[in-house]
């Protein structure tokens, strides 16, 4: 079976390019120069007729993700609209002040998005005891874990990443991102076994006016044909 490609995307053109470019899922998000934020309705609503499965980032601000209950019952607001747009999935996570999964919490926010999927995302790197976290998740719900192994770049982290592929066995996905390209895609999925794997696929693209200064990263058709490539290879 073909290792999945999820691609993260903070504009919706760039959504809807994954889309129709190899994509198996996205990742919908605002500003992913943060990390990736909440989309504005407006974008959830367009990329809903997109022809893959949307999994919208649910984080209302940068930051830690220890949450006060304003900030928490903004994210249920936010699982709920998505759920009305008939969306595929969520993704978040919340921790205590200590690093460790806020398991009462998440619980709230797993019930609020069902029957959609949820993916735990990179707040799982920051836990204390990742082979914890991961039962924790397991006993959740979640239905991935996105990691990178507890480093800034999954490259660095494939040992963690391949002992928590055999901890999870088929009770949960494991899904590494962070610095994954064409170069390194095919290393990094023989090494953990894992049977998908989160991306940008992106290049830099320069501002262009008076307003509009800051480098941004945007999806780049030809590394995700690349990236899809080299996944399809993968046997």
């Amino acid at each position: 079976m073909a290792v999945g490609l999820e691609v993260c995307v903070d504009t919706i053109d760039c959504a809807i390019l994954a889309a129709n470019s190899g994509a198996s899922r996205i990742e919908l998000c605002a500003a992913l120069s943060e990390g990736g934020l909440t989309p504005s309705f407006g974008m959830m609503a367009a990329a809903a007729d997109l022809p893959v499965p949307i999994y919208v980032m649910i984080r209302p601000r940068a930051g830690g993700f220890d949450y006060s209950a304003a900030e928490i019952s903004s994210m249920k607001h936010d699982i709920i609209a998505a759920k009305k747009l008939g969306l595929a999935g969520v993704v978040f996570g919340v921790l205590h002040a200590d690093g460790t999964l806020d398991c009462a919490v998440n619980a709230e926010l797993l019930a609020c998005a069902e029957p959609m999927g949820c993916t735990l995302h990179r707040a799982f790197d920051l836990t204390p005891d990742p082979e914890q976290a991961l039962m924790q998740a397991i006993d959740l719900g979640f239905e991935r874990v996105l990691t990178s192994g507890k480093c800034a770049k999954a490259m660095d982290g494939l040992g963690l990443i391949a002992r928590l592929v055999k901890i999870a066995k088929d009770q949960i996905s494991i899904m590494p991102g962070s610095g994954i390209t064409a170069e390194n895609v095919r290393h990094i999925v023989q090494k953990t076994g894992v049977s998908e794997v989160h991306g940008s696929c992106s290049s830099e693209k320069r501002g262009d006016g008076l307003f509009d200064t800051t480098p941004r990263r945007t999806v780049d058709a030809d590394e995700l044909a690349r990236m899809t490539k080299v996944l399809a290879a993968i046997t």
